[in-house]
């Protein structure tokens, strides 16, 4: 960011909204030293024990999701693309976290398996787990790095400090408190950050509404505005997706963004799903993401109408969106409104809450990524049947060391004028072929262990293809194209590679899937009735 885009984002910040940050700051620290005193085991320190109540858990699931993809990047969509934005909330999420509750949750629950990847081990052995380990941790430090891009650029825009000293810095908060506490520590706050980040969000809406004129005044500025009236609709969105044929438009938006990307973020996505198995029973977990699908609906008048706003009346915006040159751009909407539009007290507020949602974010990764290396592969395979306080001790060290890598990846962040663009990329890298491998493994028993982690690979190679020749210019693919264009091949490919490997080699001699997933259903402690022979030779129940 060069001086002339930082002075024109300085926030005009008093002596009130630093008080109102500081307090912010103290409850957030005080909530992971309150947090440490409840972790004593590993299960504590990496699913708050099991023991955490629904809406706990359903207001950390959606808080989780409320970072730089929600916040940033959806007004930076929201002033890009206007309407079409809504399909991330509306197509593009609430039907996964409806499937993941209701068809989902039993599975993971009742089977008690720690993690996701430990989930593909029960059904694909160690090979395919491995490989799901290891792209969700390179997953998570990359859109970790994102989260704290986004919070270290809120510090240097209010205090002026040098970029590399405010990744620091907002690392170091974070880490804090995340290490402190665990998963119990983040979720308490996450359930903090989710109220913060409405109470500042919702005032911003509202007041922009009425410098432009109130939703007609949108209407009429955004329709005379570059892009013109096709921000206003929702469908076809052939802006968002880059194609200009409108059928391939609504099928990219369907399956690529609706049905791969979507189910295969909320419903495999760790992150996500580590909120739900940290509830204090198989009803809570099922009712997690169905409570967080209830604001899930509404972010997006808070998030995308302020972006779209920002488009019609931020003169620097307007200029950027006309030509495509200047200091400023798409992920700088929210702090332009709020630098032209709240008063003081009110921009402490919604800088604290910008930075609840980054810190969220952050948090989720880190808490999700500590869990997964520690227990899928560093436990699994480097340093197995050790005591409980060593994987503790070994869960903080590693979210100390999933900080430092973060703080390197938060520089890639910056090389992206719409941080959306970037995220999809990356859910279109990791979580499209890993849905494809579980719907698969689901329905159909016969698919084998080497169909399991061979599918998860060329599914990951085929999106990176899309995009790598998206980027050479041999594919046309503007917009978010070449993610849903990325995530629809790497579905079909590993869904393709797995049936022809499952046809030519052998399945595993353990029980059936469907047999598993019945047990897992019922819970733990759960068996199928049987039947024994008794002495005198008839049958009677087990």
């Amino acid at each position: 960011m060069d001086v002339l885009a930082q002075e024109e984002l300085r926030l005009d910040a008093s002596a009130v909204d630093y008080v109102l940050l500081a307090l912010y700051f103290a409850f957030v620290l005080g909530i992971g030293y309150l947090a440490r005193r409840s972790v004593s085991t590993s299960l504590d320190f990496f699913l708050s024990g099991r023991a955490l109540p629904a809406w706990v858990t359903g207001l950390a699931f959606i808080a989780a999701n409320l970072g730089a993809i929600e916040i940033i990047g959806m007004s930076a969509n929201g002033a890009e693309y206007g309407m079409p934005t809504m399909h991330y909330f509306w197509v593009g999420a609430v039907p996964a976290m409806l499937f993941l509750g209701i068809v989902m949750m039993p599975f993971y629950y009742g089977s008690k398996v720690r993690s996701v990847p430990e989930f593909m081990l029960r059904r694909f052995g160690k090979p395919a787990h491995l490989v799901n380990g290891i792209s969700f941790a390179v997953a998570q430090v990359l859109i970790a790095g994102v989260n704290l891009y986004l919070l270290a650029s809120i510090v240097n825009v209010l205090l002026g400090w040098p970029l590399w000293v405010s990744v620091l810095v907002a690392a170091a908060i974070v880490l804090t408190y995340t290490a402190l506490g665990g998963l119990s520590a983040a979720i308490y706050n996450e359930v903090l950050q989710f109220f913060v980040i409405v109470a500042a969000l919702l005032p911003l809406t509202l007041v922009g509404l009425h410098k432009v004129g109130g939703w007609n005044g949108l209407v009429e500025k955004i329709s005379a505005s570059p892009g013109g009236p096709e921000q206003l609709s929702a469908w076809p969105g052939t802006e968002l997706t880059g194609f200009t044929n409108s059928f391939l438009s609504v099928l990219g938006i369907v399956f690529g963004l609706g049905f791969v990307l979507a189910f295969g973020y909320w419903t495999t996505n760790f992150v996500e799903v580590q909120r739900a198995m940290a509830s204090k029973s198989m009803s809570a977990a099922q009712r997690t993401p169905i409570i967080g699908a209830f604001p899930k609906l509404l972010i997006p008048f808070i998030v995308i109408i302020p972006g779209m706003i920002a488009g019609v009346a931020v003169q620097e915006l307007v200029a950027y969106k006309a030509t495509e040159t200047g200091s400023v751009d798409y992920n700088d909407a929210i702090l332009l409104l709020m630098r032209d539009l709240l008063p003081n007290g009110i921009l402490g507020v919604a800088l604290a809450g910008l930075l609840a949602s980054f810190m969220a974010g952050m948090a989720a990764n880190l808490s999700s990524f500590n869990t997964v290396f520690t227990y899928d592969i560093w436990q699994a395979y480097i340093a197995k049947d050790r005591p409980d306080q060593y994987y503790l001790k070994m869960g903080r060290w590693v979210t100390v060391g999933a900080t430092v890598i973060a703080v390197g990846t938060a520089f890639i962040a910056s090389g992206y004028s719409n941080l959306m663009d970037y995220l999809q990329q990356l859910f279109s890298f990791f979580n499209a072929p890993l849905f494809a491998t579980f719907i698969l493994g689901m329905f159909w028993k016969r698919m084998t262990p080497t169909a399991g982690w061979l599918g998860l690979v060329l599914g990951t190679v085929s999106a990176v293809a899309v995009f790598g020749l998206s980027e050479a210019g041999v594919l046309d693919l503007p917009g978010q194209g070449a993610s849903f264009v990325g995530a629809g091949a790497a579905f079909v490919v590993d869904i393709v590679v797995s049936v022809l490997v499952s046809v030519v080699t052998r399945r595993s001699p353990k029980p059936s899937w469907s047999v598993w997933c019945t047990r897992s259903r019922r819970g733990p402690s759960s068996r199928p009735r049987t039947r024994v022979r008794t002495r005198a030779g008839t049958a009677s129940p087990a």
